[in-house]
């Protein structure tokens, strides 16, 4: 708690370290883990990032799964942008190019996210995912449950939940991207 304070006092925009890099890095490693351990047939799984930060995590946990399995997993990229039902209220992004390896019939797909808020940008990612085709099974991946769902939605895999306040955020953040690591709350 002295480290929180600490954290809060030195640094004027209020951001509080949820997982250091370290504590990421073993997170990654844990949910990787559980990943080989419920996935039976890791030939048939499909890793499908949501932008932003989802396609970042779903590359490191591709490498993890292949420096723990030997087994070389496809990746995807689905943006729910266009079939999410509260458009007026997200901020606007550049889009990013859904990227579906064809045929997803008879694929275990795991969505991967950064955070799980309201459950709303992953509605819109499964109705973009069915698209695209009928997979066996869909689940969820995702950094953090932060609470405050408005859909009966709920992660498979998840790294940490961390109750927070509506107007507070989580960002993710990995080393090849944003030059840091760890998770934040601001």
């Amino acid at each position: 708690m002295y480290e929180i304070f600490l954290s809060i006092m030195s640094n004027k925009t209020k951001r509080v370290k949820i997982l250091t890099a370290v504590e990421l890095r073993k997170t990654i490693s844990r949910l990787t883990s559980e990943i080989i351990k419920t996935v039976k047939n890791l030939d048939n799984l499909l890793l499908v990032g949501i932008p932003t930060r989802g396609i970042d995590l779903a590359d490191v946990l591709e490498k993890e799964i292949f420096n723990k399995s030997g087994v070389r997993i496809r990746k995807g990229i689905i943006d729910p942008t266009f079939y999410r039902d509260d458009q007026s209220r997200v901020e606007t992004r550049l889009l990013k190019a859904t990227d579906i390896p064809a045929p997803i019939e008879k694929q275990e797909i795991l969505l991967i996210d950064d955070v799980i808020y309201t459950g709303r940008t992953i509605r819109a990612a499964m109705d973009a995912l069915y698209s695209w085709g009928r997979p066996q099974k869909v689940m969820l991946l995702v950094m953090v449950d932060r609470g405050h769902r408005e859909l009966p939605i709920q992660p498979d895999f998840c790294g940490k939940i961390v109750p927070t306040s509506k107007n507070e955020s989580i960002s993710l953040c990995l080393k090849n991207v944003d030059n840091e690591e760890g998770v934040f709350l601001e």
